[in-house]
């Protein structure tokens, strides 16, 4: 077993205030909000750099609903789905049905990450490799502190260059729910030759269960019909993983 203990990301908190007492008690809303703290009147005074993640994804989202503040949703959609894995998400029923948002913001958020996609993609940051269980951790350590079990999946490249990554599915990664076909569609679209998947457990124990060791088989097994390696599958949780691929070498 391979772990790495490191400093917890600080937690972004619901920006909603409440004011007095009683049944006086009320919600402070964008709209109660001085002039320059509304993230609107932000970006037009100071520029979208000036914003916080949660700032801009509430300009993006425009409105919340009944039930909640949209500054309040902002936060919590980044917090309880990840920077990272909604960045990447395509699928908007799957965005709407996990956060319980209307299916109409879902798909703003992911047209617009599709849009920042295509226009930026080629001019994207230095390209990242994978040889490693603990590189592939380094680059998915994030999943770490979700409050949901995620299930993703690393596609690389014959030089071992991580081409596209995805969120397979949200819940239990067993092997009843994750279907080869959800793991290595995407391989098969953009031509990678090894895919590398990592799920959490929210619980922080990495033990893993019985179901993650039938699904890990059963995608190997896949695998090698597809000619596509599944080079390992990581548990994270708590700053610290396994890889099974390892935990096998030495059984």
């Amino acid at each position: 077993m391979h772990a790495l203990t490191l400093p917890r990301p600080y937690m972004l908190m619901d920006s909603d205030l409440i004011m007095g007492e009683g049944d006086a008690r009320y919600i402070l809303r964008v709209r109660d909000r001085p002039a320059e703290d509304k993230p609107r009147e932000k970006l037009l005074s100071m520029g979208p750099a000036h914003l916080t993640h949660a700032e801009l994804v509430a300009i993006l989202l425009g409105v919340g609903t009944r039930k909640e503040e949209v500054m309040g949703m902002a936060h919590r959609i980044l917090r309880e789905y990840g920077e990272k894995a909604i960045v990447n998400e395509r699928n908007p029923q799957r965005l709407s049905d996990s956060l319980q948002i209307p299916i109409t913001k879902a798909c703003q958020i992911v047209a617009s990450f599709e849009l920042g996609r295509r226009f930026f993609q080629i001019k994207a940051g230095k390209p990242v490799f994978v040889r490693t269980s603990r590189q592939a951790f380094a680059h998915l350590r994030g999943m770490a502190v979700l409050q949901k079990e995620q299930l993703r999946g690393l596609y690389l490249n014959s030089r071992y260059q991580v081409i596209y990554e995805e969120v397979i599915s949200i819940g239990t990664a067993t092997a009843n729910i994750v279907h080869p076909r959800e793991v290595f569609q995407p391989a098969l679209e953009h031509g990678a030759v090894a895919v590398i998947i990592a799920h959490n457990h929210p619980s922080g124990v990495l033990t893993p269960t019985s179901d993650d060791l039938i699904a890990t088989d059963q995608l190997v097994a896949a695998g090698k019909v597809l000619g596509i390696d599944l080079l390992d599958h990581l548990i994270i949780a708590d700053d610290q993983f396994i890889s099974l691929a390892e935990r096998n070498e030495h059984e």
